[in-house]
């Protein structure tokens, strides 16, 4: 089956004074939930700025669902209706009421829909366990103001959501139902609905995740499903005696005085023949860190 793609990109370029994002071909796909994994200043939230249309100075081609370009997105109230962004600054003015967001929303969008976001605002606790239409945003921990802007996108009828950390703010128990929410987006529409989204805590994000874009100094260092990236990739461990063949295998390497154990390529794993060594299937979070790791070596 050929693969669909929600979002492709060609040549997307934009370039600061000691940093550029750089990404000559990016293809999120259809139907699925999307990490973009990267550390500090990666160029996570530029790209993300983006493909929303917040930065509107960079080169390329960006075409959504398949047939709109990023023109469109700008032209056409219909690609924007079909897109939801939730971000990480002020979203919604501090002096406004949790019903004024309602009502703005209500006006903006044609498809949002006020017992949903009454729902939402329930279900994830924003500011407590009933729905306070009252409340000021000035009033609401960040936290809180991150599920504000998760009910207030989740109220809406869209085909893609586009969130810039949304799980950073939350408790343990909100990531958890963050992770819940995505699944149920996305099994709404049969496949026909998609989730990109930018995050630091992989392990806590990692059983959300279908694909993986790891970005390191704004550049893809590592991409693809994930199931797929741990056919690729190998966590091996080793007694003390192997740690010099394994320095010069893999990836990342942490030893103790017990031994090693660093993510190498599967197919580099002849490299280790004769050696007393055990393979496992390692995690999204072991996999990210290797890559960015040797990316960062090889700058």
């Amino acid at each position: 089956m050929e693969m669909e793609y929600v979002i492709e990109g060609r040549g997307i370029r934009k370039k600061y004074k000691k940093f550029a994002l750089d990404i000559p071909e990016l293809n999120i796909p259809k139907g699925f939930a999307t990490a973009l994994i990267g550390e500090n200043g990666a160029g996570k939230t530029t790209l993300l700025n983006i493909l929303t249309g917040i930065y509107q100075n960079y080169q390329g081609q960006i075409t959504y669902f398949g047939q709109y370009s990023d023109r469109d997105r700008e032209k056409n109230p219909e690609v924007k209706e079909r897109i939801g962004y939730t971000g990480t600054g002020n979203y919604y003015l501090p002096q406004w009421r949790v019903g004024q967001v309602e009502d703005l929303s209500s006006l903006i969008f044609t498809r949002f829909h006020r017992d949903r976001f009454e729902h939402f605002c329930e279900d994830l606790k924003v500011g407590g366990a009933k729905f306070d239409a009252k409340q000021k945003v000035s009033d609401l921990s960040d936290g809180n103001r991150t599920k504000l802007m998760l009910a207030g996108v989740l109220a809406r009828e869209t085909d893609l959501l586009i969130m810039d950390e949304p799980a950073s703010p939350l408790d343990p128990l909100m990531r958890d139902r963050l992770c819940e929410i995505i699944r149920e987006y996305l099994a709404e529409n049969e496949g026909g609905r998609s989730v990109f989204f930018s995050t630091h805590n992989i392990q806590d994000m990692e059983n959300v995740t279908d694909y993986a874009v790891i970005l390191s100094n704004g550049q893809i260092a590592e991409q693809g499903f994930v199931e797929d990236l741990k056919e690729k990739y190998v966590l091996v461990k080793g007694e003390e005696g192997a740690i010099p063949q394994a320095k010069r295998t893999l990836l990342s390497i942490q030893t103790n005085r017990f031994g090693f154990e660093g993510i190498s390529l599967a197919e580099r794993l002849d490299a280790f023949a004769g050696c007393d060594v055990s393979v496992e299937r390692p995690s999204l979070f072991q996999i990210s860190v290797a890559v960015m790791k040797q990316a960062q070596a090889g700058l």
